[in-house]
């Protein structure tokens, strides 16, 4: 089975539960991980929106024509307005879309990042309910996480459902029985039913 690759862009100012979760759940599937700064600097040490200060792998310059099975952006207003200004986030998107891989956004950055530039422009999205205003009615989704299948894009809401968002993006590029390998021993909440969707 051949490695399973994915880019977590972070920002000044992206949310850091959200950013670590990601990281974290995408190191537990064993995927190759690699974390860019989207700083307009250049800087790899960056300042999230609560003050944590997160170190990156390599600007994203450096790893824009790397080939990705899913692209990660986080949110935190700041980070995905940053994230948002960026011509190369916006770029790895679109090669992604090119490459029918996967995108995954969660909380501002669907908004910010994803609508602001009419990337799926007829795809169901969810994001924060402080910035649902700025997707078309009939395309906004009001589920914790959305997954399109059709747009091979996964959005989510906030902080509070990050390890959702991270989970499911290990289940639709590895699988159920990875899926519930990662979540089990993280002891998720009940009634998220992973034992019934992932161990069956």
């Amino acid at each position: 089975m051949k490695p399973i690759n994915v880019l977590v862009c972070v920002a000044p100012g992206s949310e850091e539960m959200e950013t670590v979760t990601a990281i974290d759940v995408m190191k537990r599937a064993g995927f190759c991980v690699t974390v860019a700064s989207a700083d307009p600097e250049g800087s790899l040490t960056l300042t999230c929106s609560r003050g944590v200060q997160l170190v990156c792998d390599a600007p994203l310059a450096s790893v824009a024509d790397q080939p990705f099975d899913c692209v990660i952006l986080p949110g935190g207003i700041d980070g995905a307005q940053c994230l948002g200004d960026s011509a190369i986030v916006t770029e790895i998107i679109k090669q992604q879309q090119s490459d029918h891989a996967w995108v995954a956004a969660i909380c501002a950055a669907p908004a910010l990042v994803l609508q602001r530039h009419q990337l799926y422009p007829t795809s169901h999205i969810s994001c924060h309910p402080s910035v649902s205003e700025q997707i078309p009615e009939q395309w906004r989704s009001r589920r914790r996480v959305m997954t399109d299948y059709d747009h091979k894009l996964i959005t989510s809401q906030g902080p509070g459902s990050a390890l959702e968002f991270a989970i499911e993006i290990v289940h639709v590029l590895a699988g159920k029985a990875l899926a519930w390998q990662v979540a089990e021993p993280m002891v998720p909440l009940p009634n998220l039913q992973y034992e019934k969707k992932f161990a069956e």
